[in-house]
């Protein structure tokens, strides 16, 4: 499958998912944005490294995973897969991805844990790791995206960046990262850095990682940390230097 039917199958599972969910009413909220929409960003990704030239024996694992769309997506596709959140901080509570499991009579396995603490991962060695939307909401950035470079050969990453601080200073240049206020970004208060592209770079570099192809979306001329309409994203595919013979 390359990297434009890849999208078309993720789009029209997320019209299946979404049709899904329509017909059960729990009681609490579904996860509301469309996660599966980022095939739209990979896929000048997966042009040049097409998903099954990453893959090898091994799980992929999707961390963050909001209702669990992206996971059993892949899982359709035929891979095996499980999910690494944390329940007081999903938008849901795990609720939503455990349901849709149950309903979908899936063998994707949920792992509850806080990359916030001094975590242990799960035991699962493995090919690949989806780590979107995620990284700006970690309170230790450096030590996940090391731990991970331990465990996985490849990650697939977004996250939000910035050319300019929110006084208007650029900042693109200089390896940094802007700690936001608890109510700065859509009063969030899971979010916590947003990195220049240097700094996120030199993140990658630090960590382990080897980066085999980036690419920005959104504001790419004028974005800052806190504004929603200068949103601007990183999409990058990563290769781990520490990993090792993965069996």
């Amino acid at each position: 499958m390359n990297a434009q039917e890849l999208e078309t199958a993720a789009l029209r599972f997320m019209t299946e998912i979404d049709a899904l969910k329509s017909t059960i009413d729990p009681d609490f909220p579904w996860y509301p944005y469309g996660i599966l929409n980022n095939f739209i960003h990979l896929k000048p990704i997966l042009e040049k490294f097409p998903l099954h030239g990453l893959l090898g024996g091994n799980t992929i694992v999707d961390i963050g995973a909001a209702d669990g769309d992206l996971a059993f997506f892949l899982e359709k596709l035929g891979h095996t897969v499980e999910i690494i959140d944390h329940a007081p901080t999903n938008f849901n509570g795990l609720r939503g991805a455990g349901l849709l499991a149950q309903r979908l009579g899936s063998a994707v396995v949920i792992h509850d844990v806080d990359l916030d603490s001094y975590f242990a991962l799960p035991g699962t060695r493995c090919d690949l790791v989806f780590f979107l939307g995620i990284l700006y909401h970690l309170k230790n950035p450096f030590l996940v995206l090391e731990s991970l470079s331990k465990v996985t050969r490849y990650l697939l990453v977004s996250t939000r960046i910035a050319r300019f601080a929110p006084r208007g200073e650029a900042v693109k240049d200089l390896p940094i990262a802007y700690l936001l206020h608890p109510a700065e970004t859509n009063n969030d208060s899971t979010n916590y850095w947003i990195f220049s592209e240097t700094g996120l770079m030199r993140l990658f570099d630090r960590t382990g990682w080897d980066v085999l192809i980036s690419h920005n979306v959104g504001d790419i001329k004028t974005s800052d940390p806190a504004r929603p309409d200068r949103d601007e994203r990183c999409f990058a595919l990563l290769a781990s230097r520490h990993a090792g013979p993965l069996v």
